[in-house]
């Protein structure tokens, strides 16, 4: 019996998780917030920018900021590689791109398997890793919170090291 046949048979639906690599480290996101996944291209420096904003690219048309997941997460920013790709994101009104190292699968995840976020790390006021969700067979995945990130990036518009 696979996953989804358990989930089924319970009669939870199952929350969708795409996982996606940065710094080393495999993390997910809701699907739900995720429009498509491209390619790594070219990006456009903008001058002014927010330190943890990478630049711009074009997306038929759109002109989109992307941001370096691995920037964000305190790291080394992603590496051009043929694997990295851009993760095209939404929160709310908000579409920006998320530069990942690799971009893996979409897995179904049982709700009960979903742990909340060590209470350590919210209460220190950094709740980027919003929950723990367990399978079985494999390393726990940190799902990231969207809203956090976006929190992140806006609080990157006072640093020393906006872009010139």
């Amino acid at each position: 019996m696979t996953m989804a046949d358990a989930i089924s048979e319970r009669g939870a639906q199952p929350d969708w998780l795409a996982r996606f690599e940065a710094g080393g480290r495999v993390y997910a996101l809701d699907v739900r917030q995720i429009r498509e996944i491209i390619r790594g291209r070219e990006l456009l420096p903008l001058p002014g920018a927010p330190s943890l904003i990478e630049g711009v690219a074009e997306l038929r048309g759109v002109v989109l900021p992307v941001v370096d997941l691995g920037r964000v997460l305190g790291g080394e920013p992603v590496p051009a590689s043929p694997a990295a790709r851009i993760a095209i994101v939404q929160l709310g009104e908000l579409v920006f791109g998320l530069r990942v190292a690799a971009a893996y699968d979409v897995v179904p995840l049982d709700p009960a398997a979903r742990d909340r976020s060590p209470l350590l790390t919210s209460r220190a006021g950094d709740a980027l890793v919003h929950a723990v969700a367990r399978r079985p067979g494999s390393p726990p995945d940190l799902v990231l919170s969207l809203e956090q990130l976006v929190e992140r990036v806006y609080g990157s518009a006072g640093s020393p090291e906006v872009q010139s």
